[in-house]
């Protein structure tokens, strides 16, 4: 199965926009949820479970015939890594949850806008996004309580959050409009 370029365009645009107009809505409510997220259990084994079963989706769907006789063991060995990250490594496990899925998430946006560069620059936007989630999916692995004071910075006041909140639903409305016009006739 391909996702459309457009479509995957109109998705995280709306995906990255929606959450923000509650922020310039309720800025204390938001700021009071963000602070919450990067120790939040609840979350991360919803996300950890989300990028562990993502991750095995996508073992699937790749031909590796060097390790075909591996494969099993393979499924087991990755399923219980994220499932042990659950159990036993259980600080910041939302902010760790939240860098898989980042990971991943940018590897579908490299894949998908790939084939469309030849056709439009503006396939650049989403690869340059893509790459900045790779670079922020490994920083907050490596470093995750970093998430957790960018958050606290960003959240330390009310113009802060609304001009964050305001910049980041801007983006969001630029990259769905993207699905929307450009997007729609590239292949």
């Amino acid at each position: 199965m391909t996702l459309k370029l457009s479509i995957l365009s109109i998705l995280l645009g709306l995906g990255m926009g929606l959450p923000q107009i509650y922020g310039i809505a309720k800025p204390a409510a938001f700021a009071a949820a963000v602070r919450k997220f990067p120790r939040s259990l609840p979350w991360g084994a919803a996300l950890m479970a989300l990028g562990t079963l993502w991750f095995l989706w996508n073992l699937s769907q790749e031909s590796i015939a060097d390790f075909a006789s591996y494969k099993n063991i393979l499924f087991g060995g990755f399923a219980g890594v994220g499932l042990g990250t659950c159990i036993f490594v259980q600080d910041f496990l939302a902010v760790r949850g939240l860098a898989v899925v980042l990971l991943l998430l940018a590897k579908l946006m490299v894949d998908t806008g790939r084939p469309a560069l030849p056709q439009t620059h503006w396939v650049l936007v989403i690869q340059t996004w893509a790459y900045v989630l790779v670079v922020a999916g490994i920083w907050f692995t490596v470093s995750p309580w970093r998430l957790r004071d960018f958050l606290a910075w960003g959240t330390a006041n009310e113009q802060r959050i609304k001009v964050g909140c305001g910049l980041r639903l801007a983006f969001g409305l630029f990259v769905a409009g993207l699905g929307l016009t450009v997007f729609r006739s590239v292949v």
